[in-house]
């Protein structure tokens, strides 16, 4: 969460309220708002409350034309009432909501099987706030296990975790926050993600684990989670250093079980420890709920498991938040069982599909050229052509905002700070329809963008507030 500060100078004067607003009166009831920083001396009617801040909400973004998130912005009206129906229950209370705690077992379960558990009933997971929580837990059943397993050794050596520089910033989170040196694989040339070799290169016997990503949110694209376990397997038998893989699965794990479903990547590779999935990603939840499954028992340390005796009952629990509402994992129970895993395929098919579509309408404009095709996740990049001087993806970005559109350009991590590109993540209810829009927009653009004398952009570090 962004950290925020008081007002830099005192409380101006309030912005007038229109005088409908009021209780009863139009020209009686009150007519200026409250202060912005501090509490209001008097309580408000309800309506104008609601509209003083519904009318400030109304300069956010649209969040159905918002292409930078993966995070879910639409849901069947019924899965609204269910989260409505739920929002007041505490998910940690699991003696007081037991059909809430038995929703979320279901789920776990269904994760196990869905990514070939060996024996999915042994498996262990829990529902988290998000992808972000769920690497953290992640990352820390990695170091205690290796803690465990170099007690002579630790706490005076260094643990340290491998991974791709393109790894979203929960980890460098992780790494800072549990004190873990970072050891990030660049990118080289045209390969934007982690490449096995240079992965297993920099592990030692400080290693706690070697994160991969399948799907990774620079470009859209998977990275080889088989050849990574393949080059820990070779480093095994040259060294005996035995290291565990995890799979950042935040977008893929929803898409790859249902569209790539000869591709291994998961449970079935013996030295996969762990996988996480955002349940409000491509899992079709509105925002926030994650998962975080273990392989097994021994994956997860018994010690980081709390029991608490909490109103009554035994609650075996494992996370970083405590009280939060049941409504998220509740709504993830209802598209399980809404969807099915046809349902699933049909609808990670669909947005794949938009994101073809889109993709190569792109390409066949002209100006642009495509790092990713969206073929993997349905997501891809691109950047401009060689020869296009008068603009850059930043002036492309800002233009598309003032039709609505919430495009992300950036600068890709070393060794490829040279590369500036845009990206459009396609989710469900990013229809064709919206896409053939998008497209139309875009060309619309061009001519007078071809006509700038150069690019407008300066400063390209404030020129979008997306940074992943």
């Amino acid at each position: 969460m962004p950290l925020h500060k008081g007002p830099e100078k005192p409380d101006e004067r309030p912005l007038s309220v229109n005088p409908f607003y009021g209780a009863a009166d139009p020209v009686g009831g009150m007519t200026e708002a409250p202060p912005k920083h501090r509490l209001p001396t008097a309580p408000l009617p309800p309506f104008t409350a609601y509209q003083v801040v519904h009318d400030e909400l109304m300069l956010d973004g649209n969040s159905r034309l918002n292409l930078a998130t993966f995070v879910t912005t639409w849901m069947e009206p019924q899965a609204g009432v269910l989260m409505a129906e739920c929002r007041d229950k505490n998910m940690i209370d699991k003696d007081e909501y037991p059909r809430t705690a038995e929703l979320e077992r279901r789920c776990v379960a269904m994760l196990a099987d869905l990514w070939h558990a060996p024996d999915p009933s042994a498996a262990v997971g829990c529902s988290t706030t998000g992808s972000s929580e769920a690497c953290m837990l992640a990352g820390m059943a990695l170091k205690r296990r290796w803690s465990q397993r170099n007690a002579d050794r630790y706490p005076a050596a260094r643990p340290n975790l491998v991974m791709g520089v393109n790894v979203q910033v929960c980890w460098e989170k992780f790494c800072n926050f549990w004190e873990v040196e970072a050891r990030l694989v660049p990118m080289e040339g045209e390969r934007f993600h982690l490449d096995p070799q240079a992965a297993a290169e920099l592990c030692d016997e400080n290693t706690i684990g070697v994160v991969g990503i399948l799907g990774s949110t620079f470009d859209g694209s998977y990275e080889p989670i088989a050849d990574l376990c393949a080059a820990l397997d070779a480093l095994q038998e040259r060294t005996g250093l035995d290291i565990p893989v995890h799979v950042d699965g935040a977008s893929g794990a929803m898409v790859a079980p249902f569209l790539d479903e000869d591709l291994v990547w998961d449970f079935r590779l013996p030295r996969v420890a762990s996988i996480n999935t955002s349940g409000h990603k491509y899992g079709l939840v509105y925002p926030g709920v994650g998962w975080a499954l273990w392989r097994d028992k021994e994956a997860l340390p018994e010690e980081l498991v709390f029991r608490v005796n909490y109103l009554g009952g035994d609650m075996p629990t494992f996370a970083l938040n405590f009280s939060r509402p049941g409504a998220q994992v509740v709504a993830q129970y209802y598209t399980f069982l809404r969807l099915g895993r046809e349902g699933y395929r049909a609808v990670q098919q669909s947005t794949r599909d938009v994101a073809r579509r889109v993709a190569e309408r792109v390409a066949a404009l002209g100006d642009f050229r495509l790092l990713t095709r969206g073929d993997e996740l349905p997501v891809f990049a691109f950047t401009t052509a060689p020869d296009v001087r008068a603009y850059d993806v930043f002036d492309v970005s800002r233009r598309l905002r003032e039709r609505g559109w919430l495009v992300p350009a950036y600068t890709f991590p070393p060794h490829r700070e040279d590369l500036s590109v845009l990206r459009v993540v396609c989710r469900n209810g990013f229809s064709t329809d919206l896409a053939d829009l998008f497209v139309e927009d875009l060309e619309q653009l061009l001519p007078e963008l071809r006509r700038q004398p150069g690019p407008f952009t300066r400063d390209k570090g404030a020129a979008t507030g997306f940074h992943h």
